[in-house]
């Protein structure tokens, strides 16, 4: 999908390690996994939990210009939902590929919509 995708967490570099090699469900990962055991990143990205110091699970979507364009911030108690990260970030592309954007619940294969002040509130 032409896209770089990596892991960052305030663990060690050790217990990445370790976590790999002995997670039956990261036997698949084949991306980088970053440690931020400083926690500057964390604190930059704003989902560090000061009180545990671990980061809460959080998605971000950097366009190419290094802007933020998509954040999810997950609550300990909940996965992330992968299909809707792959689906956000196709839309993403669509939109910078045709410049429509995308109304809900769209799928890559549907019309989008184009960007016209004129239609706000009409559809």
């Amino acid at each position: 999908m032409n896209t770089e995708v990596f892991a960052i967490s305030t663990d060690s570099v050790f217990s990445h390690k370790v976590f790999l090699e002995t997670s039956p469900s990261l036997k698949d990962v084949h991306y980088p996994i970053l440690s931020d055991r400083n926690q500057e990143i964390s604190k930059a990205y704003r989902v560090l939990d000061e009180t545990s110091g671990a980061a809460f699970r959080g998605s971000f979507f950097i366009n190419p210009d290094l802007i933020i364009t998509a954040k999810f911030i997950y609550p300990r108690e909940v996965g992330r939902n992968l299909e809707e990260h792959i689906r956000l970030l196709e839309g993403l592309q669509y939109a910078i590929k045709t410049g429509e954007g995308v109304p809900a619940n769209w799928q890559p294969g549907q019309p989008g919509l184009k960007r016209d002040p004129k239609m706000i509130g009409k559809i």
